[in-house]
């Protein structure tokens, strides 16, 4: 089906243009007024004059990019008149800690920019809102039907598995040091381990920092505190990078995972030489991303970084109208 011209808000490469406000979503240079969706350094950046987010967004940016001036608090909930006619409304997106759907509205017409989401339950951060909307903007990371993701439960089993049957061993899973580090820790925690968990140095400041918005995520103590023997059997977690890195030559003969949504693809796995991949993802997969589509029922679907050609055909034989749209500076993190 064909979409009609693009009016009041138009995504240019750089990000989304609210064109009577003059605001940007997301941006990926310096604005005068950014509205910024969550962490990830592919949506937030430092520069702006205004930066508006959740609380826990503004936190997560002050502690990774040193921006404090121009902070702007949105709680969930919240509806500000940010000029122009046009009011924003932030939603829980339930992709990390102080993620948000932004719910744009003017003159009648209703927008969501989704920025990264997901579906599957996480007990770090406030769950994916559905809400009606004309025009639903959403990511397609994962847009592809092979990609399913299985239920966390399952993964975190193979994680306890492998430390079983190593006990003279560590388990090193390399997790992104926002979101995923803290998810795959408070999912231990749920299914039962309460032993200490081991950190590289870049995971304990954003630990702290889910600890103070109340995710509880037991003890934790960092690698450089440790004698080698005291990490024999003890679960890992470090940055992807630093999986066949130098640090990991202290650990004691370690068993190599990765958390990711990536790990269904074997190559991928296999070109980390990972050892035990561990699908684990904070992005809607196939079934999340077609199933959020039908509930919310937009007029349009807008769909921005990811496997957009799938997800489009997918519109199109469903006989919903969407379009891709060209951002730059969005990529695949180590998810």
């Amino acid at each position: 089906m064909t979409a009609p011209p693009f009016s009041w808000i138009r995504p240019e490469p750089w990000g989304i243009h609210i064109v009577p406000a003059d605001a940007w979503v997301d941006p990926s240079r310096p604005v005068a007024r950014a509205l910024v969706t969550h962490g990830h350094a592919d949506h937030a950046r430092g520069g702006h004059g205004v930066t508006v987010a959740t609380p826990a967004t503004l936190a997560i940016m002050e502690l990774r990019y040193q921006t404090r001036d121009g902070a702007s608090p949105a709680e969930y909930g919240e509806t500000l008149d940010i000029g122009g006619g046009v009011t924003a409304t932030y939603l829980p997106a339930g992709h990390v800690l102080g993620s948000a759907q932004i719910l744009l509205e003017h003159a009648g017409e209703r927008v969501i920019i989704t920025g990264d989401y997901k579906r599957a339950p996480d007990p770090t951060c406030a769950p994916f809102a559905v809400t009606p909307c004309d025009i639903f903007i959403t990511e397609a990371t994962f847009g592809l039907p092979v990609f399913t993701h299985p239920p966390i439960a399952e993964e975190i089993a193979k994680l306890l598995e492998a430390r079983r049957e190593n006990p003279d061993s560590s388990i090193l899973v390399g997790a992104y040091a926002l979101g995923k580090a803290q998810r795959v820790i408070a999912e231990l925690r749920a299914a039962g381990h309460t032993e200490t968990i081991w950190l590289h140095g870049a995971m304990e400041a954003m630990c702290r920092l889910y600890e103070e918005h109340g995710v509880a995520l037991g003890d934790l103590r960092l690698v450089s505190d440790a004698k080698k023997e005291d990490m024999r059997g003890g679960i890992i977690l470090a940055p992807p990078s630093a999986l066949n890195d130098r640090w990991s030559r202290r650990l004691p003969d370690p068993v190599t995972a990765m958390a990711s949504g990536w790990m269904r693809v074997r190559q991928r796995a296999r070109q980390r030489g990972v050892e035990l991949p561990l699908v684990i993802s904070d992005h809607a997969d196939w079934n999340e991303l077609t199933r959020t589509i039908a509930e919310v029922n937009p007029q349009e679907t807008w769909i921005t970084h990811g496997r957009e050609e799938a997800l489009l055909r997918w519109c199109e034989l469903s006989q919903r109208r969407a379009r891709a749209l060209a951002l730059v500076g969005y990529e695949d993190e180590d998810d």
